[in-house]
């Protein structure tokens, strides 16, 4: 099971003016025991994104398409309470096994997209995650954190199961 190491929500902060309404940052840093390379892979594996990326526990995952290569897109589609909630996003940098970049967003509630940093680094004992989420609107704060926790710790148990 994954532990957090660090969780932080916060806004940008700017030197002067600071506007309220600027878009926040979601991060999250959490150790698995697993080699980095295993980590780093299961963000692009079809097969095993499936398992843990965007699924819900009531929810089946319906779709999967991942094209991973820089300028390469993903759709994942989740069919909760028999309506299918699709998320979407391109790959912007792959840099296995230490960095990926993508675009992210989930069309059914917002136009908007988000960036995602996924940062790995090896550690004696297996690995360190950090997820950076940025231009997150300030009303989808709490949502994306609790999101990506969930999401985070759905990888750990996959990792796990698939030891």
């Amino acid at each position: 099971m994954p532990m957090a190491v660090t969780e932080v929500v916060g806004y940008r902060r700017y030197q002067s003016g600071h506007n309220m309404n600027e878009p926040g940052i979601v991060k999250l840093t959490y150790n698995y025991s697993a080699s980095p390379k295993r980590v780093f892979d299961a963000w692009l594996d079809p097969e095993t994104v499936g398992q843990w990326l965007f699924a819900t526990p009531t929810g089946k995952m319906v779709r999967v398409e991942i094209e991973p290569r820089v300028g390469g897109r993903f759709v994942l589609v989740d069919r909760r309470g028999g309506e299918d909630v699709e998320h979407t996003g391109e790959y912007l940098e792959i840099d296995r096994p230490r960095r990926l970049v993508f675009t992210f967003g989930v069309p059914k509630y917002s136009p908007l997209y988000t960036r995602v940093t996924v940062e790995v680094e090896p550690v004696a004992q297996g690995c360190d995650l950090t997820l950076t989420q940025e231009h997150v609107p300030l009303e989808y704060m709490g949502r994306n954190k609790e999101g990506w926790t969930g999401i985070l710790d759905g990888l750990g148990r996959c990792l796990a199961e698939s030891a």
